[in-house]
C-alpha cells in the first residue's frame, strides 16, 4: 500500500524496521509486514536489494541501508534517517545475528565478543535508539529474534548460547521498564530454521538434517514463514496488545520435550 502523507509531511502508514533483512527470517518478515500494510526500513551488512524488490512489488514504501548494527554511530544514523524519511517508528524487529560453532575451550575472546556484539549489543543499541522515539509517541512494539539456544544449552555454542540467553534477559528488562509507557518488548525463540545460516553451519560438518528432524517433536525444520508469522503477531497491537516480556517459542516443541531419542521417535 502506498504511504499517505500527513499535514506534517510524514507518512501515516505504520513503519517497521527489520535488521538482517537481506535473507532468511529477516527477508520473510519484511515481506509479511509489507503485506500487512507497513512501510519498511531495512538494514543489513549486505545490500537487501532482493528484499526491497519483493516488498516494492507489494506496493510498500521502503528504504534500505547497508551498515553494521553493532556500531552505535551506524545505528544512530540509520534511525535518524528512518525518522527523517517516515516521521515515525512503530515496530522494530531485531533479527540480525551470527552463529559460532566451536567448543568453549577453542573459542577465542575476540570471537566470543564478536558474537555478543552482533547478537546482543546491536539489539540493545537499536532498542535504545528506536525506544526513545516510541516512548515519546507512547506506542511501539519491539521484537527480538532470540533462539531455542536462549532457553536451553546446545553444546559447542558457548558464545551463541550466551548471546541469546542475554537477549531474552534484555527483552524482559525493557518490557518491565517500558511497558507502562506504551512500548511492548517481546522475543521469538526459533528452533532450527532452513535458511542460509543453516546451510553455512551444516557445511562445517557439525550436524545434518537428520540430527535436527530427529530432535524436533514436529519432525521438521522451521521455515522462515513460521517465524515471520510469530513476529507479525507480536507486532500487531490488535492481536497481541497485552503481550509484553514474553518469549514465544517457534521451535516445534524442542525446548518442551525431555524425551530420549528412542522414546521421542517411537511416538511418531
Amino acid at each position: 500500500m502506498p504511504t499517505t502523507k500527513s499535514a506534517a509531511g510524514h507518512g501515516t502508514t505504520p513503519v517497521a524496521i527489520v535488521t538482517g533483512a537481506a535473507q532468511g527470517i529477516g527477508r520473510r518478515s519484511a515481506e509479511l509486514l509489507a503485506d500487512r500494510g507497513y512501510a519498511l526500513a531495512l538494514i543489513d551488512l549486505r545490500d537487501p536489494v532482493e528484499t526491497i524488490a519483493a516488498i516494492r512489488g507489494k506496493g510498500a514504501e521502503t528504504m534500505r541501508s547497508v551498515g553494521d548494527v553493532s556500531r552505535e554511530e551506524a545505528v544512530e544514523n540509520f534511525v535518524r534517517q528512518v525518522f527523517d524519511r517516515f516521521g515515525r517508528v512503530d515496530v522494530l524487529v531485531n533479527n540480525a545475528g551470527i552463529s559460532l560453532i566451536a567448543s568453549a575451550e577453542e573459542t577465542s575472546a575476540a570471537d566470543f565478543r564478536k558474537v555478543l556484539e552482533v547478537n546482543l549489543v546491536a539489539p540493545f543499541l537499536l532498542s535504545k535508539a528506536c525506544g526513545a522515539k516510541m516512548l515519546a509517541a507512547r506506542k511501539g512494539s519491539i521484537i527480538n529474534v532470540a533462539s531455542v539456544a536462549g532457553l536451553v544449552a546446545v553444546a559447542d555454542r558457548a558464545a551463541y548460547n550466551a548471546s541469546k540467553h542475554g537477549l531474552i534477559g534484555l527483552t524482559r528488562t525493557l518490557a518491565a521498564e517500558w511497558g507502562g509507557r506504551g512500548v511492548r518488548v517481546n522475543a521469538v525463540c526459533p528452533g532450527w530454521v532452513k535458511t542460509e545460516m543453516d546451510a553455512s553451519d551444516q557445511a562445517g560438518g557439525s550436524y545434518n538434517d537428520d540430527d535436527i528432524v530427529g530432535r524436533v517433536p514436529m519432525a521438521r525444520f522451521a521455515a522462515p514463514e513460521d517465524v515471520a508469522q510469530a513476529i507479525a503477531f507480536l507486532a500487531n497491537d490488535a492481536e497481541s496488545g497485552f503481550v509484553n516480556g514474553h518469549t514465544l517459542s517457534v521451535d516445534g516443541g524442542w525446548a518442551s520435550d525431555g524425551s530420549w531419542e528412542s522414546l521421542r521417535l517411537r511416538k511418531r
